[in-house]
């Protein structure tokens, strides 16, 4: 069984992602997508957390800029404007189905959790719930994957090519 690509975190990969995050970071297995100056964008996490909880969540946004650009995006109706989408539109639906197909696949290639069976995330495959979900799944398996997370990063104001990261005091000093 081979895991989906992602880097290895580093100490102070693990320190941005908590500053990202404001919190500590919780069992990170890797930075499956990175902003180009190289601060994490989207961290994989594992599927089950040290203290036994299932999570669901294998890709998780952490940049800011792109957090909120994801949150603006929810906040402005545009998920209800993608299941409208997905209602009309057959081969979206379909590529839909297999962006949650490949994200089962990812998670499962790294542990298999029975109580996560055929839940992947951000309402795939039948709905549009969390953009931030789908927008990390884009970015971390690439472009052509997950249609839905394609949409929001394009309709987004936050561009994974331009960085707006900024400096974490005592991590990039």
């Amino acid at each position: 069984m081979t895991t989906p690509p992602f880097d290895p975190a580093s100490e102070r990969d693990i320190a941005i992602v908590s500053a990202q995050l404001g919190r500590p970071a919780r069992n990170v297995i890797g930075i499956a997508a990175r902003c180009v100056c190289g601060a994490p964008t989207v961290v994989s996490t594992a599927p089950r957390l040290a203290d036994g909880t299932p999570f669901p969540t294998l890709y998780y946004l952490s940049h800011p800029a792109a957090t909120a650009a994801m949150s603006f995006l929810e906040a402005t109706q545009v998920m209800n404007e993608f299941n409208e989408m997905l209602g009309e539109d057959e081969e979206l639906r379909a590529a839909y189905g297999r962006a949650h197909e490949a994200y089962l696949a990812d998670r499962n290639s790294i542990l298999v959790v029975p109580e996560l069976e055929n839940f992947s995330a951000g309402g795939m495959p039948v709905r549009v719930k969390c953009l931030h979900a789908l927008a990390g799944h884009a970015l971390a398996a690439g472009p052509g994957v997950n249609p839905i997370g394609d949409l929001a990063l394009a309709r987004s104001t936050w561009s994974p090519a331009v960085c707006e990261c900024v400096v974490y005091p005592g991590i990039d000093e």
